[in-house]
């Protein structure tokens, strides 16, 4: 018996990997400390979890429409007005059982057998498999962290073949944290329509930003790009609802109805429950959020100057999302506490084994030279961590 070659080509994704081990081993006694996965570590507000159970108790437990209901459609237009300046119709949103799922749909409704898409790297670990998954060709775009791990439309332009049929934009970033300014979207937006190339546009983490950064849509500067782009988001990050499973799309009608034709086929509609309480998600207060990102700002700034401030480590202060990307690359070449550093899993292998402590090692992101650590954990953790760092390089 053969597996297909599609799916023997998908790798695991190493994020969920190394939170699988860490649980594990807290499951097993150990005095563990995970900063690996992307998830915030505040419950779902009290607001959301009551319109899950009205729905429960109202009976909104049957199939809705395919691609999402209208008072869900409704509720995400209304928040791309408000947020973003961008007007959608229901006909333009997709809604899908978490972002992930729609990436998955972005990229097969515009890709077909041999397409590039251009990936800036350090990027999140899933975007390649996935196009990998659609048949498409990853090009991966190289940034450095002196220029804040982001790229400049003239690489973009220098980097488009005549096979290239999209970008894949994430702002703020996973896992670097840098955000693209309003000036650097737009000269990437207009190499875009030059070269009639779609931009998926991951906007997941658009509300967590720093120090009076702005996030801005690169939808919002004209009706080419927004014809051309396909935003991604949805209520995990900022609601802390990442097990309810709602992401969401926002393309041209005729992307849309592609999505939703195949999704009526894959998995029907989303939960009918977490789409109820997506709607109060996105249509009430952000009191609980306003909370979670002054706690998570408390972090970041902690995290990223405790790192600083040791010999051997490095990393620039993030504008957004909740990650700080660690350059290990002085640490190559030495042994730690019995092993040769020669690559971030290295690192992140003998951190784990020797201090009980995970984090991200930068491979599967094509960042070799870096660990990702989450902050989206308490501030005693981290403390923890960064104790627990010292400790080992100290060796």
């Amino acid at each position: 018996m053969e597996i297909s070659n599609k799916f023997k080509g998908i790798s695991p994704s190493p994020t969920l990997m190394i939170d699988s081990k860490f649980k594990q081993m807290k499951a097993d006694g150990m005095d563990v400390v995970g900063f690996g996965a992307g998830e915030p570590d505040f419950d779902t507000p009290q607001h959301i979890k009551d319109a899950a159970i009205a729905a429960i108790n109202a009976g909104v437990t049957k199939y809705t429409p395919a691609s999402g209901t209208l008072e869900l459609k409704k509720a995400i237009c209304d928040k791309f007005k408000r947020d973003n300046g961008l007007s959608y119709e229901p006909a333009n949103i997709v809604v899908s059982n978490g972002a992930k799922h729609s990436l998955i749909n972005a990229f097969g409704a515009i890709l077909n057998p041999g397409d590039e898409v251009i990936i800036p790297a350090p990027f999140w670990v899933s975007y390649p498999e996935m196009v990998k998954y659609n048949d498409g060709v990853p090009v991966i775009l190289y940034t450095k962290e002196e220029n804040g791990f982001k790229f400049s439309a003239e690489e973009f332009k220098n980097t488009i073949t005549p096979k290239t049929r999209a970008l894949v934009l994430t702002s703020p970033s996973n896992p670097t944290g840098m955000v693209y300014t309003k000036e650097e979207l737009k000269a990437i937006a207009d190499v875009a329509v030059e070269n009639n190339i779609y931009v998926i546009s991951d906007e997941i983490y658009e509300y967590l930003v720093y120090d009076g950064v702005e996030h801005v849509s690169i939808a919002s500067f004209n009706d080419k790009i927004k014809d051309l782009t396909i935003i991604i988001n949805g209520v995990s990050k900022t609601f802390a609802m990442t097990g309810w499973r709602i992401g969401y799309t926002a393309s041209n009608a005729d992307i849309a109805k592609a999505m939703s034709n195949v999704q009526s086929h894959t998995t029907s509609n989303p939960n009918s429950i977490a789409q109820a309480a997506a709607v109060a998600a996105l249509n009430g207060p952000l009191d609980d959020f306003n909370m979670m990102k002054k706690a998570f700002d408390e972090r970041r700034k902690y995290m990223a100057e405790r790192i600083n401030a040791i010999d051997g480590v490095s990393c620039l202060m993030p504008q957004g999302a909740f990650y700080v990307m660690m350059n290990i690359s002085a640490l190559k070449g030495k042994t730690i506490s019995g092993k040769l550093i020669e690559s971030a899993d290295d690192f992140a292998e003998v951190f784990l084994d020797k201090q009980l402590v995970a984090v991200v090692p930068g491979n599967g992101f094509a960042a070799p030279d870096y660990v990702r650590w989450s902050y989206a954990t308490s501030l005693e953790n981290i403390k923890e961590g960064i104790d627990r760092l010292e400790k080992l390089l100290s060796e």
